[in-house]
């Protein structure tokens, strides 16, 4: 395999399938109950993740039934337990209303069932039943708001607990007499359970203060009853959360990657599954690990891969169609400014970067040259947030559709003098 395109493409390949679902209950699964098995989740992989557990749970002699949420065209068939399909990155009437079902399951559990909660990137969104005294407009507008801001995810998580009647612990606390185990895919960094999808079913502590303090940093005004409701939102004692297993991880995608690698005669270093910031600032400090890596063998010696995930930011000042990673990479490749030896690739695992329809984008030292000749200002797109724009005059976006998983961003650098 010679072309760089089709290096960085089968390296994505390998991170996602080391992420998927498939065959991962196998030696985690709690024993069969007297009652029922009611299956319960949310997020841009339950479908697949439903599916998986179904398949493994069938093997053992054990049946289900239940209700997950997932994002619009990221459904999958299923054999018994019903698939929703709602609005993301902002909540619709859809995800209120299995939302509002997905409590109501667990809440008329007993104490001989269990309940298996699958959760994964996305079920912020996906899973959306507001607070008392809070609507579905509210909560839109505010997760428009935070996806402008800049703000971390772990710091826009943090927010939406305060304004959620499932989340932070609260899904747990509904199904308090049956059995509760809890499988997740990880699209956060660090992994914390409570921070992915935001925790429905790990109890925890929340303390308004912090959310109206974030709300404070990014300027960022609410209604005067959405503030009362932070406020009433506090949780001093959480309820007892149960089992917690974790099927797939960036590091566990980023290791594949790397492993891929070597296979083809690369050294493969992975600088991090947790990088985050502007992903325009992050694509400049990589676009200085490339240049030394080519031109000094360090951090990594060529031919070679800097492989990286997280979770970058983009704070909004245009009106373009941008996508996190596409930012990065754009601003990685204006910081290279051209010539030969160093392309990269950088995609969200879910198969899309952002709001958009790709995944993310690819560049090679060519694509300077390439927008010069079709008369592309590759800065101005950069400028206005719109890299999604530039990648696709010049056919460097990738394409994958929805993957049926998240682990966050994936990010690598092909580095072949």
């Amino acid at each position: 395999m010679h072309n760089d395109r089709d290096i960085l493409h089968t390296l994505f390949e390998a991170a996602l399938q080391a992420a998927l679902p498939d065959g991962k209950f196998d030696g985690c699964l709690p024993e069969k109950p007297k009652g029922r098995t009611i299956v319960l989740g949310a997020g841009k992989a339950s479908a697949r993740m439903a599916a998986a557990f179904e398949e493994a749970w069938a093997r053992t002699g054990g049946t289900c039934e239940g209700l997950v949420v997932t994002r619009y065209g990221h459904g999958v068939p299923t054999q018994s337990v019903e698939i929703v399909e709602a609005a993301h990155p902002v909540p619709d009437e859809a995800g209120l209303q299995a939302a509002k079902r997905i409590l109501a399951r667990a809440q008329e559990a007993g104490p001989d069932d269990l309940v298996v909660c699958l959760m994964s990137g996305g079920a912020s969104a996906l899973l959306s039943l507001p607070a008392e005294g809070v609507t579905l407009a509210d909560k839109q507008a505010l997760n428009r708001a935070l996806l402008k801001s800049g703000a971390p995810i772990g710091e826009m998580n943090l927010v939406r607990k305060s304004l959620s009647a499932i989340k932070g612990g609260r899904l747990a606390a509904a199904a308090g007499k049956a059995q509760l185990v809890t499988y997740l895919i990880s699209d956060v960094p660090g992994d914390d359970p409570a921070s992915i999808g935001s925790g429905p079913t790990i109890p925890e502590r929340i303390d308004p203060e912090i959310a109206l303090a974030i709300l404070g940093r990014y300027g960022i005004d609410v209604p005067s009853h959405v503030v009362q409701a932070i406020r009433s939102s506090a949780v001093t004692k959480p309820a007892v959360g149960g089992a917690v297993h974790m099927l797939a991880t960036p590091k566990m995608a980023l290791d594949a990657a790397a492993a891929k690698a070597r296979e083809l005669g690369l050294n493969a270093l992975v600088l991090g599954d947790a990088l985050e910031g502007e992903a325009r600032e992050v694509g400049r400090v990589m676009a200085g690990m490339a240049r030394s890596a080519l031109m000094h063998g360090e951090p990594a010696r060529a031919p070679c891969v800097l492989l990286s995930g997280g979770e970058t930011t983009v704070t909004v000042r245009g009106q373009g169609r941008g996508g996190r990673n596409a930012e990065f990479l754009l601003s990685l490749a204006l910081s290279l400014k051209g010539g030969s030896g160093i392309s990269a690739i950088a995609c969200d695992t879910d198969g899309i970067d952002g709001s958009e329809d790709n995944a993310g984008a690819w560049c090679d030292g060519s694509l300077l040259e390439s927008a010069r000749a079709k008369g592309i200002d590759l800065a101005a797109h950069l400028e206005t947030n719109d890299a999604y724009a530039a990648f696709a005059q010049l056919d460097r976006l990738v394409m994958t559709g929805p993957t049926l998983t998240n682990v966050n961003d994936f990010r690598c650098i092909l580095i072949r003098p």
